[in-house]
Formats: C-alpha cells, sequence, structure tokens
C-alpha cells in the first residue's frame, strides 16, 4: 500500500437492523486505519424494519455517515448505483450489510490498488447455506457460458472501485445482476482486475432475501437484457 487513500465506502441494506450497527462501526474502523479521509454511505432500501430510525442515531454520533433512503425497495443494484452515486472520494469500496465479510481485510484489497482498476474479492470458502450455493453455482455457471470470464466468485461483495471506472460504466441493473454488469462491462472496457481471497462468513442475524423466487426471475429477466446489450461472450 503506497500513500494515503481516500475512500466512499458503500452499504447497501434491506431490512438489516439485525446487522447495521455493528456493520457501520466495524466498516468505520477499518477505514479509518486504513484510509486518509473516508465517508460510508448506507442505502436504506425501503427497509420495513427499525432500519430507518437505527440509522438516524447513528448518523447522529458518526459524522462520516451518510444515509440515502428509497421510499420503496427498489433492489440490490438500484441501491448501489444509488451509493455509488453519492461516492465523494476517489476510491469506493462496497460490502453487503449482513457481517459475513471482515472490513478489515480491505487492507488486501488496497495493497494491490496500484496496479488496478478494480481489486476484488472471493470468498476463499463460502459460509451460506447448500441451497443457496447451488442456485449461485448453476446461476454464475450460465453467466459464464453467456459472456465469458468475468471473475473467479463473480458475485463476492466486497470490491474495490476507480471512481472514474465506475462512471465510465454507467450501470443500468436494479436487481442483482449489477455485479455481472460491473465487471462484463470493466471487462470489454479492458479495465485492470485483481482478485484475492477473503474470508465469509455465516450470516448470524437477519433473513437473507437474495435466493427469494422474486429476486432470481428478476436476475434472470436482466441476464438476458444485459446479453442483448453487450452482444454476449466477449
Amino acid at each position: 500500500m503506497s500513500g494515503p487513500v481516500s475512500i466512499s465506502g458503500v452499504l447497501p441494506a434491506f431490512n438489516e437492523e439485525a446487522n447495521l450497527e455493528r456493520a457501520v462501526s466495524r466498516l468505520g474502523q477499518a477505514l479509518a486505519a486504513f484510509a486518509g479521509e473516508f465517508e460510508i454511505i448506507v442505502v436504506d432500501d425501503g427497509s420495513r424494519d427499525g432500519s430507518a430510525a437505527l440509522l438516524a442515531r447513528l448518523q447522529a454520533r458518526a459524522s462520516y455517515l451518510v444515509v440515502v433512503r428509497h421510499d420503496r425497495n427498489l433492489g440490490y443494484g438500484a441501491a448501489l448505483r444509488s451509493g455509488f452515486g453519492r461516492a465523494r472520494f476517489p476510491w469506493v469500496f462496497f460490502m453487503d450489510a449482513d457481517n459475513q465479510f471482515d472490513p478489515s481485510e480491505i487492507e488486501l484489497l488496497l495493497d494491490r490498488r496500484a496496479e488496478a482498476d478494480m481489486v476484488i474479492g472471493y470468498r476463499s470458502v463460502r459460509r451460506d447455506p447448500f441451497t443457496r450455493r447451488l442456485n449461485a453455482w448453476a446461476f454464475f455457471t450460465l453467466v459464464r457460458v453467456l459472456f465469458g470470464y468475468l471473475a473467479r466468485d463473480v458475485n463476492c461483495a466486497f470490491k474495490l472501485i476507480r471512481h472514474e471506472l465506475l462512471d465510465d460504466l454507467a450501470l443500468r441493473s436494479a436487481g442483482a445482476l449489477i455485479n455481472t454488469e460491473m465487471l462484463a462491462l470493466a471487462r470489454q472496457r479492458g479495465a485492470r482486475i485483481i482478485e484475492v481471497p477473503v474470508h465469509h462468513f455465516p450470516r448470524t442475524a437477519g433473513t437473507q432475501t437474495g435466493a427469494r423466487p422474486a429476486v432470481v426471475l428478476r436476475a434472470f429477466r436482466e441476464l438476458i437484457a444485459l446479453r442483448r446489450t453487450l452482444g454476449g461472450r466477449r
């Protein structure tokens, strides 16, 4: 790692009241340790639990915390895009708010940033239920057939990206396909992408929503639309 770095950390969240305080605190500690200046942008994607009130309390205590709220649930991709749109700093980092990653491992990504436009994590061992892992394997086998190799772990929510690259990508996905779109467009533009193993931990609070039938169906629809847009494998 060379020289101070300024980072905007983005946390998309939907009904993560049970996880948010710990997620914001841990990410704040990690960014304070490794960044010269930073902000954390939590995008509350229409949560129906107590997330809004909790975030208001956290924001009163943490000057680095920015809260963006969607009046209704728009989807994972829409939440990330809202966070990216509010980011101020040259590097943008994002992770989920479910505490399945250790934010201090951002150091592993920062160590490689001089060589890359994107430094992305892959889960050395994925700690999700078997059904979720099986669904992910099937879906991303199809992604690889359609687009070729994008990354070892396309959907790993632990990524560090140059802000100027994000601006160039002009992302459109509203749902879970946003990671596929991001990497397909980055590969198409010849971006330098480095992959780094990170630890993954079981979810201990809250409820996963990524495997809901509506989310899966939306991802398939967006996958077909993305293939038409990009012309398939590059």
